[in-house]
């Protein structure tokens, strides 16, 4: 599979736990200013949610997954250099696979030519796609908010 460096599990009770581990999470975001940005996030967002429910008819499982994606850098108009360029630069890549493991899906699920359908999906070539995995080719559904500024 695909390490991810620093990523952490927890086992909750009560939505007051999940909200102030939120919380934390969000007060461990990097930031960094730009000249498109002056609070420019320097990483994308996961948090992954198993739910568990027991009742007189048995138990049932869910996932839900909340993702916050920091936006793509043109790389000349952000001016960043050193880590705050090379942060950039890994967050296009990621974003980048993203958009080809879309792509393929779509094209997967339009095309009548089985060796398409059947075709590879690059959900390994990011650590974001793989996570994302049955979010995105399994049997899920998909909502989307965007905040897209100029």
């Amino acid at each position: 599979g695909v390490f991810v460096e620093g990523i952490t599990s927890y086992t909750l009770k009560t939505p007051e736990e999940y909200f102030k581990l939120l919380e934390r999470g969000l007060s461990h975001r990097t930031t960094a200013s730009t000249n498109m940005n002056a609070t420019s996030s320097r990483s994308h967002g996961i948090v992954l949610l198993t739910v568990f429910q027991k009742d007189y008819n048995g138990s049932k499982t869910g996932k839900m997954s909340l993702v916050d994606l920091a936006g793509s850098e043109r790389m000349a108009a952000t001016g960043a250099t050193g880590a705050t360029a090379v942060e950039g630069q890994n967050i296009n890549r990621s974003l980048t696979t993203l958009g080809m493991v879309l792509s393929k899906l779509a094209e997967k699920a339009t095309s009548a030519d089985k060796s398409i359908a059947q075709s590879h999906v690059p959900y390994r070539d990011s650590q974001l796609t793989f996570l994302l995995m049955d979010n995105l080719g399994g049997n899920s559904k998909t909502s989307m908010i965007a905040a897209i500024s100029p």
